[in-house]
C-alpha cells in the first residue's frame, strides 16, 4: 500500500491483482440483451464509466485501473450502439435512451455485486448518457456524477446528487464553444455542483493525453473520494 494525495486529498492506493481489467456482460433491465463491459477493481463504492462517441470501452483502461487501485469497483461500458466508422475508428451509434439504459443496467450490476454506492464519469456522448440516467432515475441511484465535455442530456433541472461538470475552456464544435451550452446547463442544474475549467482545446478524453491530463484525473480523483 501507499498514499498518494491528488489536490489535497490523500487517498490509499491499495496494488490488487483485482484491478487489472477483465471483461464481462449483463444483462440489460426489462428487455433482451446484454451490455459489453470492462470490470476492474474490487470493494463497496462502484463507478460507471461511459466513454465519448469516438472512443470504445477500452478507452478508459488507463483511468479505470486508477481509479481501481484507490479502492473503486469500477465498470467501463460498451454502448449497444457501437460499431466502427467506415475508416475503421470507433463510433457510437445508439440513440440516447438507449445508452442511458445501458448505464442504469452497469448501476445495477454493480449493485448485484456488492457495490453500496455508485457514481458515474460519462465523456461528451458518454456524459450524456449519464446524465439522462440521472434525470430519469430516483434519487440515490448515483451517489455523484462526471459530466466530461458534456452538458448532461436535456434536464439539467431534474439531476440528483452531486454534479461534477469539467471542460476545457476552447472545446468547440459544429456550433462553437461547448463552454457555452455547458455553463447554461450547469446553472439550470441544482446543487450541490462544481464546474471546472481546463486550459486547452482537448475534447472529452482526448483531454487524458495532454498536459491537462494530471489535473483532470486528479480532480475526478478527489470529486468521487471526498466524503
Amino acid at each position: 500500500m501507499k498514499l498518494a494525495c491528488f489536490v489535497g486529498v490523500c487517498i490509499t492506493l491499495v496494488a490488487s491483482q483485482a484491478a487489472g481489467q477483465r471483461p464481462i456482460t449483463f444483462p440489460l433491465p426489462d428487455r433482451p440483451g446484454q451490455v459489453q463491459a470492462d470490470l476492474y477493481g474490487s470493494g463497496s463504492r462502484g463507478i460507471v464509466l461511459a466513454h465519448g462517441g469516438r472512443f470504445h470501452k477500452e478507452s478508459w483502461n488507463r483511468q479505470a485501473e486508477t481509479l481501481a487501485d484507490a479502492g473503486f469497483l469500477v465498470v467501463a461500458i460498451g454502448f449497444r450502439g457501437d460499431s466502427l466508422n467506415p475508416d475503421g475508428s470507433p463510433g457510437s451509434f445508439g440513440t440516447d435512451g438507449d445508452n442511458a439504459e445501458d448505464v442504469l443496467a452497469a448501476v445495477a450490476y454493480l449493485r448485484r455485486i456488492g457495490a453500496k454506492t455508485v457514481s458515474a464519469v460519462g465523456a461528451s456522448l458518454g456524459g450524456d448518457a449519464v446524465g439522462e440516467a440521472d434525470a430519469k432515475s430516483s434519487p440515490g441511484t448515483f451517489d455523484r456524477i462526471v459530466l466530461l465535455a458534456s452538458s448532461g442530456g436535456d434536464a439539467p433541472d431534474k439531476l440528483n446528487g452531486r454534479k461534477l461538470f469539467i471542460v476545457a475552456r476552447n472545446d468547440r464544435n459544429s456550433d462553437g464553444l461547448r463552454l457555452d451550452e455547458i455553463s447554461r446547463h450547469y446553472a439550470r442544474a441544482p446543487e450541490p455542483k462544481k464546474l471546472i475549467i481546463l486550459e486547452g482545446s482537448a475534447h472529452a478524453q482526448f483531454l487524458f493525453d495532454t498536459d491537462q491530463g494530471p489535473r483532470l484525473m486528479n480532480e475526478i480523483l478527489r470529486f468521487v473520494s471526498e466524503p
